[in-house]
């Protein structure tokens, strides 16, 4: 400190020259926010189509949704004979009264299907996605978000949204969700700064709250979730009250009666479809009575939100940043109403059940948008960003620059396609090649394709549709089943299964298959990594339980587990469990698990290259199979080939992270390989001193090919 001064000054209280040429070229440098680029300017259509472009890749990923299948088997049969007012759809309530839900989607989702296949089913997604983050954007726009920065929190949104853009009703309902957060921008422009200089909304046909019933009527026509649409009223209804009541005299009217009536409007419009008020109950019955029923706790989209499926996607920094600048905007009294009940709510809704992340999604990409874009503008930048086109080059950039992780996510492939490792295509072709039919139970998810494979069917319609139909005892003792084999010995007491259909992709804890597969009335006639079908062995499914029937090979995690220890004591019983996985593997090009229990075999009788030619198929068709590059580490060991081994080891704690066999296994492969090394060292020495001795260079070779990490 300077005697008799300030920090950092001089004896008289100034600054130090040097320090003042720092400060001017600081200045120098530096810029004010530049004016926003006009809408039609070349460099913002240039950023809007990179954002775009970003949006569309995001959501250009292989279709995993199984509900698809009865959306569409729906949508045929309103086609065909119009909206269905009783229950189609599973055999034990097969007739009775029942509202068609979502019917509006379903039958504009059929045409496109029908004349399109796969690549409707992916224009529409293209289609509700882009329309929705574009109607986003233009009400970012309309809260005053006139910079380049909206464009980027869309790209960003459009990353938490992708886990909810299967094909569903809720693509549709983010369309009018951001159609209605518009118009309800739209009016409060409107009130803020009227057009033409004129009273704001001082005529009824230019208030854009009129178009308001008209997205009421099509969301309780399209979704259970229209209640959203009348909150967003209520919302914005309360702030136009608290406008008037706040404002001075003099200033613009924000019309809150008028509002009040488009809201009763809207309400009335609602009751205008099939269903009538028994269809609008429905979230009310949700909300009261079914959502404490056993069986919506298996279902994941009402799970708490899955945080490690929300890293690369940047959600906890997403909802960070939203709260940070919607707290700067209270601290500056700007705080927003609508940003701060409808974010609040919403974001409590996606934090205790995951589906509602969506519209989390959609909320930030007009909320978020308006706050960083006013807080970027209120930064100083270099003074080359006030020019277009590097203005829109950032932003570009800073589009592709958050979506590249998420787009790595090694569980979502890429590209146009369904993904069929959900579904039980194989088992329907053996259903159909065996003639299986009758009175059937099969998980609630599976009952869309067994919809889409056999409806109208009788004999094979599903025991529950994807939507839990079915009587109250039912779902509670489906619920059951996974858990307490007397559930299911009561389900089947209650309604004498023919055939059951269970999917093999099952959380920790469910038994179900492990059930079946210790109830001897039923044999196991199909397997493969999707499915396991079982028929009544006494019945009309005798004969085929006859001909098809597993003798040796389960289904279910116990018994599989004690395969090996049986096939170790008893040979006659390990060739016949070969030829029984021998089938399963020819059965179904879905056969990933048959190749890996082939490879565990091999590897007990001692033949390691075919062990590893099974394990090698089992990851060409799933590189998820369990353990599976931790087995051909240990092969690869076998055969001395350590630094296989080593790359095999590492390429399962990719997968499965750290654990302490893996660093046992690597550790045995790093010390086999140092001592090859050690070997090929000790050879290429040999060889020099005597080259023309006999067997070095073939030794050399043998090691050689022991060194190589092999093929990927």
């Amino acid at each position: 400190m300077s005697a008799g001064g300030a920090p950092g000054r001089g004896p008289h209280g100034r600054a130090p020259a040097a320090a003042v040429r720092r400060g001017a070229a600081r200045v120098a440098t530096a810029s004010p926010p530049a004016p926003p680029l006009p809408l039609r300017h070349p460099a913002t259509l240039a950023a809007a189509a990179a954002a775009a472009a970003c949006v569309f890749a995001t959501v250009t990923f292989h279709l995993t949704d199984t509900d698809l299948w009865q959306h569409l088997v729906v949508g045929r049969e309103i086609w065909r004979a119009g909206v269905p007012h009783e229950h189609l759809w599973s055999w034990p309530t097969f007739g009775t009264p029942e509202v068609t839900p979502s019917w509006g989607f379903r039958a504009l989702l059929w045409p496109l299907w029908d004349r399109l296949g796969v690549t409707g089913l992916f224009v529409w997604r293209w289609a509700t996605t882009l329309a929705a983050f574009g109607l986003l954007w233009a009400a970012a726009r309309r809260m005053g978000a006139r910079g380049l920065t909206p464009l980027v929190v869309a790209a960003w949104c459009a990353l938490v949204y992708r886990q909810r853009s299967q094909v569903r009703p809720e693509t549709l309902v983010a369309v009018l969700f951001a159609a209605q957060l518009l118009i309800h921008e739209a009016r409060r422009a409107a009130v803020r700064v009227p057009a033409d200089g004129g009273p704001p909304l001082a005529h009824a046909r230019r208030d854009p709250a009129l178009l308001l019933p008209l997205v009421a009527l099509a969301w309780a026509n399209v979704h259970i979730s229209y209640w959203m649409g009348l909150a967003l009223q209520a919302v914005y209804l309360l702030d136009a009250w608290l406008a008037n009541r706040r404002a001075p005299r003099g200033a613009p009217d924000a019309a809150p009666a008028r509002l009040v009536a488009v809201a009763v409007a809207s309400v009335a419009v609602s009751f205008l479809n099939p269903g009538g008020a028994r269809a609008l109950a429905q979230p009310f019955e949700y909300w009261f009575t079914w959502r404490h029923e056993p069986i919506y706790a298996q279902i994941a989209e009402l799970h708490p939100v899955y945080w490690s499926a929300n890293l690369r996607n940047g959600l906890p920094l997403l909802l960070a940043v939203w709260a940070a600048l919607a707290v700067r905007r209270v601290l500056r009294r700007e705080a927003d109403l609508p940003e701060i009940l409808l974010g609040g709510t919403f974001v409590t809704l996606g934090l205790g059940g995951q589906r509602f992340m969506g519209f989390v999604a959609l909320l930030a990409g007009a909320f978020l948008a308006r706050d960083l874009d006013a807080w970027v503008r209120a930064r100083a930048w270099p003074r080359w960003t006030a020019r277009a086109w590097p203005r829109a080059g950032l932003a570009a950039a800073a589009c592709v620059a958050v979506s590249v992780a998420e787009w790595r996510e090694p569980t979502i492939a890429p590209g146009v396609g369904v993904d069929e490792a959900w579904l039980p295509v194989a088992a329907c072709d053996a259903m159909r090649d065996a003639g299986v039919r009758g009175r059937g139970f099969n998980h609630f998810f599976q009952g869309g394709y067994l919809l889409w494979r056999f409806y109208p069917d009788r004999g094979r319609l599903p025991f529950m549709d994807i939507h839990q139909s079915g009587t109250r005892e039912d779902r509670r003792l489906y619920a059951l089943v996974a858990t307490d084999p007397r559930a299911w010995a009561e389900l089947d007491r209650r309604h004498r299964f023919d055939w059951v259909l269970l999917n093999r992709f099952r959380p920790e804890g469910d038994r179900a298959l492990d059930h079946l597969d210790a109830d001897t009335s039923f044999a196991l006639v199909f397997l493969d990594d999707n499915a396991a079908l079982y028929v009544r062995r006494a019945g009309p499914m005798a004969a085929v339980a006859r001909t098809h029937a597993y003798t040796a090979l389960p289904a279910g995690g116990a018994a599989t587990r004690a395969l090996g220890a049986r096939a170790a004591a008893d040979t006659a019983f390990r060739a016949r469990l070969a030829r029984e996985i021998t089938r399963m593997a020819e059965g179904s090009p879905w056969n990933a698990s048959a190749h890996s229990l082939l490879a565990n075999l091999a590897a007990l009788e001692g033949r390691w290259e075919d062990a590893r030619a099974s394990l090698r198929r089992a990851l060409a068709r799933d590189p998820l199979t369990l353990e599976a590059h931790a087995r051909l580490a240990h092969v690869a060991l076998a055969l001395d080939r350590p630094a296989e081994a080593l790359r095999h080891a590492r390429a399962e704690r990719a997968l499965a992270g750290r654990s302490p066999s893996l660093d046992a296994l690597e550790a045995r492969a790093r010390t086999r390989l140092r001592a090859l090394e050690a070997r090929a060292r000790d050879l290429e020495a040999a060889r020099r001193r005597a080259p023309d001795a006999a067997g070095i260079e073939d030794s050399l070779r043998a090691v050689r090919a022991r060194l190589s990490a092999g093929p990927p």
